[in-house]
């Protein structure tokens, strides 16, 4: 169980690094490379969105996860 509980943590880890650097800085996808979309504060449409709750659910989780091993190895 706790080697379960590791690797999913570890993949969930990864998804949520990857779901941050995309996002990058809230200039959309163009900033990645390195242009900027010149506004304070735009509104998150289609992949922006996506990205954003898809970083919320993969946070959630990986709390989750980090406490459930925390409770495991408590034991």
């Amino acid at each position: 169980m706790k080697t379960i509980l590791d690797i999913s943590l570890i993949l969930t880890s990864i998804a949520l690094i990857f779901t941050i650097v995309l996002q990058s800085k809230g200039a959309g996808l163009g900033g990645l490379t390195g242009s900027d979309s010149g506004g304070i504060f735009t509104a998150r449409r289609g992949i922006e969105r996506t990205l954003f709750r898809l970083t919320i659910i993969f946070s959630v989780v990986f709390f989750g996860l980090a406490i459930a091993s925390i409770v495991l190895t408590a034991r």
